[in-house]
Protein backbone atom coordinates (compact mmCIF):
# COMPACT_ATOMS: atom_id res chain seq x y z
CA UNK A 1 0.00 0.00 0.00
CA UNK A 2 1.57 3.53 -0.66
CA UNK A 3 1.99 5.85 1.28
CA UNK A 4 -0.29 8.40 -0.03
CA UNK A 5 -1.92 7.92 -2.63
CA UNK A 6 -4.01 10.85 -4.67
CA UNK A 7 -6.53 9.33 -7.03
CA UNK A 8 -8.14 11.42 -9.78
CA UNK A 9 -8.02 14.85 -7.78
CA UNK A 10 -10.09 17.81 -9.88
CA UNK A 11 -9.59 21.29 -8.28
CA UNK A 12 -10.90 24.75 -9.37
CA UNK A 13 -10.56 28.30 -8.32
CA UNK A 14 -13.44 29.34 -9.46
CA UNK A 15 -14.60 28.46 -13.03
CA UNK A 16 -10.90 28.03 -13.79
CA UNK A 17 -9.72 24.29 -13.68
CA UNK A 18 -6.37 24.34 -11.95
CA UNK A 19 -5.74 20.38 -11.71
CA UNK A 20 -7.22 18.00 -14.23
CA UNK A 21 -7.76 14.48 -13.07
CA UNK A 22 -4.34 13.67 -11.98
CA UNK A 23 -3.60 10.46 -10.16
CA UNK A 24 -0.02 9.83 -8.26
CA UNK A 25 1.46 8.13 -5.30
CA UNK A 26 4.44 8.40 -2.87
CA UNK A 27 5.60 4.84 -1.26
CA UNK A 28 7.50 4.92 2.60
CA UNK A 29 10.92 6.26 1.97
CA UNK A 30 10.68 7.70 -1.29
CA UNK A 31 11.68 11.02 -2.58
CA UNK A 32 9.36 11.87 -5.16
CA UNK A 33 9.53 14.90 -7.24
CA UNK A 34 6.95 16.75 -8.89
CA UNK A 35 8.07 18.98 -11.83
CA UNK A 36 6.39 21.70 -14.30
CA UNK A 37 6.70 25.07 -15.41
CA UNK A 38 4.98 27.89 -13.07
CA UNK A 39 1.17 27.42 -13.38
CA UNK A 40 1.28 23.72 -13.89
CA UNK A 41 -0.72 23.41 -10.42
CA UNK A 42 2.29 21.94 -8.53
CA UNK A 43 1.83 24.06 -5.81
CA UNK A 44 -2.40 23.56 -5.95
CA UNK A 45 -1.62 19.98 -5.79
CA UNK A 46 0.29 20.38 -2.25
CA UNK A 47 -2.46 22.61 -0.95
CA UNK A 48 -5.10 19.98 -2.10
CA UNK A 49 -3.23 17.00 -0.31
CA UNK A 50 -2.59 19.36 2.78
CA UNK A 51 -6.28 19.88 3.16
CA UNK A 52 -5.76 23.80 2.75
CA UNK A 53 -7.69 23.79 -0.49
CA UNK A 54 -10.99 21.42 -1.03
CA UNK A 55 -10.75 19.19 -4.69
CA UNK A 56 -13.79 19.53 -6.67
CA UNK A 57 -13.64 15.79 -7.27
CA UNK A 58 -10.93 13.10 -6.29
CA UNK A 59 -9.81 11.75 -3.04
CA UNK A 60 -6.19 11.62 -1.32
CA UNK A 61 -5.45 8.59 0.74
CA UNK A 62 -2.60 8.69 3.45
CA UNK A 63 -1.27 5.80 4.90
CA UNK A 64 -4.64 4.03 3.87
CA UNK A 65 -7.24 6.70 5.05
CA UNK A 66 -9.14 9.13 3.16
CA UNK A 67 -8.20 12.50 3.95
CA UNK A 68 -9.98 14.65 1.40
CA UNK A 69 -12.22 16.47 3.90
CA UNK A 70 -9.34 16.27 7.06
CA UNK A 71 -9.03 19.68 8.09
CA UNK A 72 -4.94 20.98 7.70
CA UNK A 73 -4.00 21.02 11.64
CA UNK A 74 -5.46 17.46 11.80
CA UNK A 75 -3.47 15.96 8.87
CA UNK A 76 -0.70 17.40 10.59
CA UNK A 77 -1.30 15.41 13.70
CA UNK A 78 -1.98 12.36 11.63
CA UNK A 79 2.15 12.43 10.36
CA UNK A 80 2.25 15.14 7.31
CA UNK A 81 4.14 18.45 7.40
CA UNK A 82 4.24 21.01 4.72
CA UNK A 83 7.09 23.28 3.94
CA UNK A 84 5.24 26.09 2.05
CA UNK A 85 6.41 28.26 -1.39
CA UNK A 86 8.02 31.30 0.81
CA UNK A 87 9.31 29.75 3.56
CA UNK A 88 6.44 31.46 5.42
CA UNK A 89 8.56 31.96 9.06
CA UNK A 90 6.88 34.02 11.66
CA UNK A 91 9.38 37.29 11.12
CA UNK A 92 8.79 38.98 14.56
CA UNK A 93 9.00 35.12 16.58
CA UNK A 94 12.83 34.21 17.40
CA UNK A 95 14.40 31.14 15.78
CA UNK A 96 13.48 29.28 19.11
CA UNK A 97 9.85 30.22 19.07
CA UNK A 98 9.31 29.41 15.77
CA UNK A 99 10.68 26.05 16.11
CA UNK A 100 8.23 25.27 19.07
CA UNK A 101 5.30 26.18 16.76
CA UNK A 102 6.03 23.46 14.54
CA UNK A 103 5.39 21.11 17.30
CA UNK A 104 1.77 22.50 18.83
CA UNK A 105 0.10 19.29 18.10
CA UNK A 106 2.82 17.35 19.93
CA UNK A 107 2.10 17.16 24.29
CA UNK A 108 5.28 15.19 25.29
CA UNK A 109 7.78 18.03 26.75
CA UNK A 110 10.15 15.82 26.43
CA UNK A 111 10.06 13.99 23.27
CA UNK A 112 9.50 17.39 21.91
CA UNK A 113 12.87 18.50 23.60
CA UNK A 114 14.76 15.75 21.96
CA UNK A 115 12.94 16.63 18.59
CA UNK A 116 14.58 19.99 19.07
CA UNK A 117 17.80 18.83 19.76
CA UNK A 118 17.94 16.85 16.94
CA UNK A 119 16.79 19.79 14.15
CA UNK A 120 19.48 22.21 16.20
CA UNK A 121 22.02 19.26 14.90
CA UNK A 122 20.76 18.80 12.02
CA UNK A 123 20.59 22.88 11.19
CA UNK A 124 23.74 24.15 13.60
CA UNK A 125 23.07 27.67 12.35
CA UNK A 126 19.67 27.39 13.67
CA UNK A 127 21.04 26.96 17.00
CA UNK A 128 23.68 29.54 16.20
CA UNK A 129 20.81 31.77 15.89
CA UNK A 130 18.36 30.53 18.15
CA UNK A 131 17.15 33.45 19.65
CA UNK A 132 17.23 35.66 16.85
CA UNK A 133 14.28 37.38 14.72
CA UNK A 134 13.23 34.74 12.03
CA UNK A 135 12.52 38.11 10.09
CA UNK A 136 16.36 39.01 10.28
CA UNK A 137 17.46 35.76 9.12
CA UNK A 138 19.04 34.91 5.43
CA UNK A 139 16.87 33.84 2.50
CA UNK A 140 18.81 30.28 3.06
CA UNK A 141 18.36 30.40 6.82
CA UNK A 142 14.69 31.26 6.59
CA UNK A 143 14.35 27.70 4.53
CA UNK A 144 16.19 25.96 7.16
CA UNK A 145 14.11 27.12 9.52
CA UNK A 146 10.79 26.25 7.72
CA UNK A 147 12.34 23.05 7.22
CA UNK A 148 12.91 22.62 10.94
CA UNK A 149 9.89 23.69 12.34
CA UNK A 150 8.17 21.03 9.87
CA UNK A 151 10.40 18.52 11.26
CA UNK A 152 9.21 19.67 14.90
CA UNK A 153 6.21 17.92 14.00
CA UNK A 154 7.91 14.51 13.48
CA UNK A 155 6.55 14.36 9.97
CA UNK A 156 6.22 10.42 8.58
CA UNK A 157 6.42 12.21 5.39
CA UNK A 158 7.21 15.91 4.57
CA UNK A 159 5.93 18.26 1.66
CA UNK A 160 8.03 20.81 -0.10
CA UNK A 161 7.24 23.16 -2.31
CA UNK A 162 9.73 25.02 -4.25
CA UNK A 163 12.74 24.80 -1.63
CA UNK A 164 15.53 26.50 -3.26
CA UNK A 165 13.54 29.89 -5.00
CA UNK A 166 15.92 32.85 -4.46
CA UNK A 167 18.60 31.08 -2.76
CA UNK A 168 22.20 31.36 -4.09
CA UNK A 169 24.14 28.24 -5.61
CA UNK A 170 25.62 27.45 -2.73
CA UNK A 171 23.12 27.41 -0.84
CA UNK A 172 20.74 25.13 -2.76
CA UNK A 173 23.31 22.90 -2.71
CA UNK A 174 23.56 22.71 1.13
CA UNK A 175 19.08 22.61 1.04
CA UNK A 176 19.02 19.74 -0.97
CA UNK A 177 21.78 17.84 0.82
CA UNK A 178 19.74 18.36 3.83
CA UNK A 179 16.60 17.05 1.88
CA UNK A 180 18.71 13.85 1.11
CA UNK A 181 20.07 13.30 4.83
CA UNK A 182 16.19 13.89 5.95
CA UNK A 183 15.13 11.13 3.46
CA UNK A 184 17.54 9.08 4.64
CA UNK A 185 16.94 9.17 8.24
CA UNK A 186 13.78 7.58 7.52
CA UNK A 187 11.21 10.70 6.68
CA UNK A 188 9.23 10.41 3.24
CA UNK A 189 9.06 13.60 1.05
CA UNK A 190 7.12 14.87 -1.69
CA UNK A 191 9.05 17.41 -3.47
CA UNK A 192 7.95 20.19 -5.65
CA UNK A 193 10.67 22.07 -7.44
CA UNK A 194 11.25 24.28 -10.49
CA UNK A 195 15.27 23.26 -10.52
CA UNK A 196 14.16 20.17 -12.28
CA UNK A 197 17.87 19.13 -12.45
CA UNK A 198 18.62 18.95 -9.00
CA UNK A 199 15.29 17.68 -8.09
CA UNK A 200 15.47 15.01 -10.30
CA UNK A 201 19.05 14.26 -9.09
CA UNK A 202 17.75 13.28 -5.39
CA UNK A 203 14.73 11.95 -6.27
CA UNK A 204 13.83 8.23 -6.80
CA UNK A 205 10.88 8.83 -9.02
CA UNK A 206 9.28 12.06 -10.69
CA UNK A 207 5.78 13.54 -12.07
CA UNK A 208 5.66 15.87 -15.05
CA UNK A 209 2.11 18.36 -14.33
CA UNK A 210 1.63 20.63 -17.44
CA UNK A 211 -1.72 22.64 -17.35
CA UNK A 212 -3.01 20.17 -14.52
CA UNK A 213 -2.12 17.22 -15.89
CA UNK A 214 0.81 14.57 -15.31
CA UNK A 215 1.90 13.73 -18.82
CA UNK A 216 4.90 11.70 -17.95
CA UNK A 217 6.06 9.76 -15.07
CA UNK A 218 9.12 7.32 -14.55
CA UNK A 219 12.11 6.67 -12.64
CA UNK A 220 14.10 10.03 -11.81
CA UNK A 221 17.27 9.32 -13.46
CA UNK A 222 15.25 8.09 -16.14
CA UNK A 223 13.79 11.27 -16.30
CA UNK A 224 17.33 13.14 -16.14
CA UNK A 225 17.78 11.81 -19.47
CA UNK A 226 14.93 12.01 -21.23
CA UNK A 227 15.34 14.24 -23.99
CA UNK A 228 11.84 16.21 -23.94
CA UNK A 229 12.50 16.35 -20.27
CA UNK A 230 16.02 18.43 -21.00
CA UNK A 231 14.40 20.04 -23.61
CA UNK A 232 11.49 21.85 -21.79
CA UNK A 233 13.16 21.82 -18.12
CA UNK A 234 16.87 21.47 -18.11
CA UNK A 235 17.81 23.80 -20.33
CA UNK A 236 19.96 21.29 -22.86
Amino acid sequence: MAMLEVKDLQVYYGMIQAIKGISFEVNQGEVIALIGANGAGKTTTLHTVTGLISPKSGQVLFEGKDITKTPAHKIVSMGMAHVPEGRRVFAELSVYENLRMGAYTRKDKAEIEETLKSVYKRFPRLQERKNQMAGTLSGGEQQMLAMGRALMSKPRIILMDEPSMGLSPIMVNEIFDIIRAVSESGTTVLLVEQNAKKALSIADRAYVLETGKIVLSGDAKELLEDDSIKKAYLGE
